[in-house]
């Protein structure tokens, strides 16, 4: 058999480290009923497929789960073998870590070795396809002040809502049901308290949000500290490698203990429903769940590289190695106790990134400008009030501000009760 000719052609094969363009000769033959086609040693070396001619002869594909493939089992008739690995690899790349947000400047062998970290303990990361994660061996409790019968003010009616926010509201319990957070409380049930709830819109997207007052007066308060975020932030000095990670829903991958489920119970004109996970505005649920993710984390807490301001977490480290081998020790943490990280909020390897309301790098820590922005576009405050929103503001960065103290005496002054609220010039310039 002789070649008709042969044709010079590029091929583009995809891989995960970035598809590989090679110029190829591709021979012509003449009624060929083969559908074999011969690689050569570079594609081979790319994706790591090795043919050993000993006894048995086989070869393998893939550095990690090595698979052997022999040949003298092979059948006669055409046959095509792939590695199921790089097919899921591949998916996991084109389908969900392009959500992420991964350092551009890393050098490709970085960037590989990230990926192979993140493919292999892909199971912490959620998708479309799977139910909202529920955190083993931490289920949540409430308990009330009062050895008698819940009184009357706990069992609220429904809140009137217009057309708009009665849809917004429909779709917020359809899709909370989906995920298992919700589930409508039948005809035959015992209700004994139950909370209205509101539409939240903040630019054109709604929220549902429970009004718990009531319940949270009653409520026992859990005083388990949260961190300060500023001295968490003393922690990444010559940091050179930082990634931030947030679990999805955070708070609704916590399971509610039976009796606090049934505390858990809000009416809508759609009927009352029961949380099965618990609540955004709920007193206890930052202390509750900074507990649990110290719990899970205590030995990487204390070994200093490791933030965790109750759902947000970074890592960092100098050495690029040691980062990798830090990741993998969260990720694989997070896959045991079934939580759920959105890769959509994950930051991956870079030198400097937003986290916390700053822009964080081993070398300084700065103010998030879009925060500056929006407090410049704000009028001047009115009323006390709004005064002491905007001091809330100015102390959380108050380590930016020189002379903090002196500036804001008088604008503390003005927010006294005894004090006449007036913004005179000394207070205007401190403002």
């Amino acid at each position: 058999m002789y070649p008709l000719g042969i044709l010079d052609t590029n091929l583009v094969f995809p891989h995960p480290a970035g598809s590989v363009r090679m110029k190829t000769e591709i021979v012509v033959m003449d009624n060929c009923t083969s559908q074999h086609i011969i690689l050569g040693n570079d594609y081979l070396n790319i994706y790591g497929i090795d043919i050993n001619n000993h006894k048995d002869r086989y070869f393998t594909i893939g550095e990690n789960r090595r698979q052997k493939f022999a040949f003298s089992n092979m059948p006669k008739q055409i046959s095509i073998v792939s590695s199921k690995e790089d097919t899921h690899r591949e998916e996991f790349m084109a389908n969900q870590l392009v959500e992420a947000q991964i350092n551009p400047s890393l050098s490709p062998k970085m960037r590989h070795e990230l990926i192979d970290v993140l493919y292999t303990y892909n199971d912490a990361f959620a998708s479309d396809n799977e139910p909202l994660g529920a955190v083993k061996g931490n289920e949540v409790d409430i308990t009330l002040n009062m050895d008698r019968t819940y009184p009357p003010v706990l069992e609220r009616p429904a809140y009137p809502a217009s057309p708009r926010a009665r849809e917004a509201l429909e779709i917020h319990i359809q899709e909370l049901s989906q995920l298992g957070v919700l589930r409508k409380v039948g005809h035959n049930e015992e209700v004994a308290v139950t909370t209205p709830v509101i539409i939240v819109w903040h630019n054109d997207k709604s929220r549902m949000v429970g009004d718990f007052r009531s319940l949270n007066t009653y409520t026992v308060p859990d005083r388990y500290p949260i961190p300060r975020i500023q001295e968490a932030f003393t922690q990444l000095s010559k940091a050179k490698y930082i990634t931030s990670m947030d679990a999805l829903k955070g708070f609704q991958q916590n399971i509610l203990m039976p009796k606090a489920k049934k505390l858990l119970r809000i009416i809508t004109h759609c009927g009352i429903y029961e949380y099965l996970r618990i609540s955004f505005g709920i007193k206890n649920a930052p202390s509750h769940y900074q507990r649990m993710m110290n719990t899970i984390f205590p030995k990487e807490l204390s070994e200093g590289w490791l933030i965790i301001y109750i759902d947000d977490i970074i890592i960092f480290f100098d050495s690029w190695s040691l980062h990798l081998e830090r990741l993998a020790r969260v990720l694989q943490k997070f896959a045991e106790v079934n939580m759920k990280i959105s890769l959509k909020k994950c930051n991956f390897g870079f030198e400097e990134l937003k986290a916390l309301g700053h822009i964080v790098s081993g070398l300084s820590l700065g103010i998030d400008q879009n925060k500056v922005a929006a407090v410049l576009l704000k009028a001047t405050p009115q009323n006390k009030k709004e005064m002491m929103s905007f001091l809330g503001f100015a102390i959380y960065d108050r380590q930016h501000l020189k002379d903090f103290a002196i500036l804001a005496k008088s604008l503390y002054r003005i927010c006294d009760q005894q004090t006449v609220f007036e913004m005179k010039q000394e207070r205007i310039e401190a403002y």
